[in-house]
């Protein structure tokens, strides 16, 4: 299980994880951030991009935020080595 931390950028042009800058994952959506609808587009996208499912990955703070924590799965050697 590893925590990662996240910089969302919502209402972007396309579904994007634009990379790490400072110990954070920077992540665009389409999505606006109403009723979770970003939050969802965050953890969908995270989940096709380390080939997950959903259910690996948990969003455990930020919910209304930009910055967001999340829980995930996998060690985090492997996230990095998908994510590359």
């Amino acid at each position: 299980m590893t925590r990662l931390s996240l910089r969302v950028s919502p209402r972007a042009k396309r579904n994007a994880i634009l990379g790490l800058r400072g110990g954070t994952l920077k992540v665009s959506v389409t999505a606006v951030p109403e009723r979770g609808k970003a939050n969802d587009a965050v953890v969908e996208l995270l989940a096709e991009t380390l080939d997950l499912p959903r259910s690996a990955i948990e969003l455990v703070s930020g919910g209304a935020s930009k910055d967001k924590v999340v829980e995930i799965d996998l060690p985090a050697e492997e996230i990095a080595r998908r994510l590359a």
